[in-house]
């Protein structure tokens, strides 16, 4: 496992309830420190026991050596550097799983892409988890499912039988772009819907939010090639829901205090963890201007993140836009 903040930690505890040796890259030496002497993630995951098969460890090559399955749990604006460190270092063999949430600024390379040209050896075995989990009910073993997606539904099904747990349900496909997508935008939207809160704007807000939120991702998902089913999915409509509504969505709590009007450089000044969803914003706006496809939902979070926009004025401008069918 590469990336030991609180995704990373509660799936190496996931994991080590059936594997016996889960490497457990820290970044940070005092995390590392914290959990081999006493079992436990102090900074990013408090309160919860990491057990004896989780093997800490500062030494990028020594967690991925020898290992049949890499997951690559870093925020993703460090995935390509991470991903380039560790790519030597790798089993002839091994499967490189990405359970990082975003689309890179710039390239607009999603994570999967990041990883097979970060290691072309290793690109057919190359996939993607993503679903509604928040570490911490998944560290906690509550019940918790997950897509895995390759390109070879053989290397899917493979993850698929390693990564799955007693309470963590894990099902295969192979449309990698469709929850790719899904679990990315979905963070822009929880940004949204956390603004709508801020707001007080209530529970037909939210849902308004949500709907036609999976209607945008839907939309351009299908433009790069992805299946609609798949928005429907664990990585679609239930991640969507889960980060929209979820009191531990760092996305929400993001859009919640913006919308009550604090700074947007204040809110993100003063957190720890990464919320993906606010660089992810600026990938969303660009994807839809080069495809052509509309995305108002996700225009009006990057201008209220990057220009100042006030939230109220972009939420009138939504509701002022041409009325249409709405499958359209």
């Amino acid at each position: 496992m590469v990336g030991a903040g609180s995704w990373g930690t509660a799936f190496a505890v996931m994991l080590a309830e059936r594997h016996d040796d889960v490497a457990l890259w820290a970044y940070e030496t005092d995390v590392c420190e914290d959990i081999r002497k006493f079992r436990e993630n102090r900074l990013f995951l408090p309160g919860l026991s990491v057990p004896a098969a989780v093997r800490p460890t500062n030494d990028l090559a020594a967690a991925v050596s020898g290992k049949s399955v890499v997951a690559f749990a870093v925020p993703s604006h460090h995935l390509r550097d991470v991903a380039g460190r560790v790519a030597a270092r790798l089993s002839p063999e091994a499967c490189l799983v990405s359970l990082a949430k975003g689309v890179e600024n710039g390239t607009l390379r999603r994570m999967t892409e990041l990883l097979a040209e970060a290691s072309p050896a290793h690109a057919g075995r190359v996939a993607a988890l993503s679903g509604p989990t928040f570490a911490r009910e998944v560290a906690e073993g509550k019940p918790t499912g997950a897509t895995v997606a390759a390109k070879d539904i053989g290397v899917a099904r493979r993850l698929q039988n390693a990564l799955a747990g007693s309470r963590f349900r894990v099902y295969a496909d192979d449309d990698v772009v469709g929850i790719e997508i899904g679990g990315a935008l979905k963070n822009v939207m929880a940004i949204a819907a956390g603004m709508c809160d801020g707001l007080g704007f209530g529970h037909n807000a939210r849902a308004l939010l949500i709907s036609r939120g999976l209607a945008e991702i839907t939309r351009l998902g299908v433009h790069l090639g992805a299946h609609p089913q798949t928005f429907a999915g664990l990585s679609g409509m239930g991640d969507l829901v889960l980060t929209c509504t979820g009191d531990l969505s760092r996305n929400r709590t993001v859009g919640i205090r913006v919308g009550r009007g604090e700074p947007v450089g204040e809110v993100l000044a003063g957190m720890r963890m990464v919320a993906e969803g606010v660089r992810t914003a600026r990938s969303a706006v660009e994807l839809s201007r080069r495809t052509g496809v509309p995305m108002p939902i996700a225009e009006q979070v990057y201008r209220i993140l990057y220009e100042g926009k006030d939230a109220r004025e972009a939420v009138t401008e939504l509701f002022a836009r041409a009325l249409k069918r709405e499958k359209e």
